[in-house]
């Protein structure tokens, strides 16, 4: 069974990433079409057509390599200036070559009918909104995820209510589960807490929420009494609170990482963030979880901090490399903060989906590991570089800039930015992107990031 359902996880999770390329396709489509801009073809993947059908002017289809797609545009590249006499005679260099390749590549399809269906014919506030559309549609796609999640399902939140008992005091961090013979019991067991007993107030302070339990043992060493209701009955508990090294959480539970002198969070060897401890009174308790959806305006606030974490996320991504190259070939351990492709992300997926949880926790797992890749198919498509999107949005800026400027200072039209001249560097962008492709390839399918360890 467990075989079967990470399959079925590993292919709805795969089927998830196509959508999202198809969507993310679609806003450059729907709005080249809008502005009258000829689309040749709009295909998900790249390499060999497995299926294509023609519908007016435009061939949609599906190719081999599911690593992306494309929508193909007639005159994504202005026609060259005219040259000099003297200019023309010259011998071609390399690089000019490449500049004219890719110039010529972008008329093959184009006829005496695109006269004035062309790509770098549009104002460059169209070409732009052509360009923006596509990694809008995925942020559109991630909020839409996130606000079902957050919204919808909810987000898991610490109660009052006890889940566990522990039997011995361990300092925060301990990698020992077991208690020694000699161990010292946990105020909790002395008290006679038990799992299910819903905390109602600590040291005489009303607790509504685990945060203000939490502060309170950790604001009381010596002895407290514990108000709780057991089987629909209040009752007091009395104990006496240690001092001990606990894990430091913020206002949502969530343990807060230790950070180094760079302020970066520090990892273990397997990739986990290491939490922050501090001195603070101990109870010995854990509390138990459940789901509460959450307002518009903390589910705008979540998904700030998701987009901050992406963009960080792609700050870092050259100096996560060699750890990928090591693990990829060298056999290194794979760190659980590594980056991971396409097979990565849905064998994640199929993971989740075969885990012994509830059926509501793998959903919204899965649907926000959905949502976070279209959050960075987003920023990743935004960065300046051609060939990526945000490239030619800079380019049809800086036009927009050159032709304003010249009409104020009454110069002539320089014309549309020739995006041509970039091409050599475009090539070379698309060469690390396809090594880094093959390298997660290889890294995903020998040495996976395994959350479930």
């Amino acid at each position: 069974m467990a075989v079967l359902l990470t399959t079925v996880g590993i292919v709805l999770f795969a089927l998830g990433l196509l959508f999202s390329i198809a969507w993310h396709e679609l806003g450059h489509l729907s709005t080249a079409k809008m502005f009258g801009i000829r689309c040749t073809q709009y295909m998900v993947g790249f390499g060999k057509t497995l299926w294509s059908r023609r519908i007016g002017d435009t061939e949609y289809g599906l190719k081999l390599v599911p690593l992306g797609g494309y929508v193909r545009m007639v005159g994504m590249i202005p026609p060259a200036e005219k040259q000099r006499d003297d200019s023309a005679a010259k011998p071609m260099s390399r690089w000019r070559a490449m500049i004219e390749e890719a110039r010529e590549a972008s008329y093959v399809e184009a006829g005496p009918e695109d006269a004035n269906r062309q790509f770098y014919q549009r104002p460059p506030w169209k070409r732009i909104i052509v360009m923006v559309a596509g990694p809008a549609m995925n942020l559109i796609l991630a909020v839409l995820i996130f606000a079902v999640v957050l919204m919808g399902i909810g987000m898991p939140q610490y109660t009052t209510v006890v889940s566990q008992v522990h039997d011995c005091v361990l300092p925060a961090g301990t990698a020992q589960t077991e208690c020694a013979e000699d161990a010292a019991p946990t105020p909790a067991a002395q008290a006679g807490l038990l799992p299910g007993d819903h905390i109602v107030g600590v040291a005489g302070q009303e607790t509504d929420t685990w945060g203000e339990v939490s502060a309170a043992i950790k604001d009381n060493i010596g002895p407290v009494t514990l108000t709780v209701v057991r089987d629909g009955e209040e009752m007091t508990l009395r104990t006496e609170l240690i001092e001990n090294q606990v894990v430091v959480r913020d206002e949502a539970g969530n343990p807060v990482p230790e950070l180094d002198d760079s302020g970066e969070p520090v990892t273990d060897e397997q990739g986990r963030q290491v939490p922050q401890t501090t001195s603070a009174g101990f109870l010995g308790i854990s509390p138990e979880q459940e789901r509460r959806p959450l307002s518009p305006v903390e589910s705008a606030t979540v998904m700030g901090d998701m987009m901050v974490g992406v963009g960080e996320a792609i700050v870092t991504l050259p100096a996560k490399v060699p750890g990928v190259f090591g693990a990829a070939f060298l056999g290194e351990e794979r760190a659980l903060d590594s980056p991971v492709g396409i097979v990565g992300a849905s064998r994640i997926g199929g993971e989740i989906l075969a885990q012994p949880i509830p059926l509501i926790d793998r959903a919204a797992f899965m649907l926000n590991l959905l949502a976070s890749v279209n959050l960075f198919l987003f920023a990743f498509n935004m960065l300046p570089i051609l060939p990526l999107d945000g490239g030619h949005i800079i380019g049809a800026v800086w036009e927009s800039i050159r032709r304003n400027w010249a009409k104020l200072t009454k110069r002539p039209d320089p014309g549309p930015f020739d995006v041509a001249k970039l091409m050599p560097v475009a090539y070379l962008v698309v060469a690390c992107f396809l090594g880094f492709s093959l390298m997660l390839l290889v890294a995903d399918i020998v040495n996976p990031v395994r959350l479930i360890q």
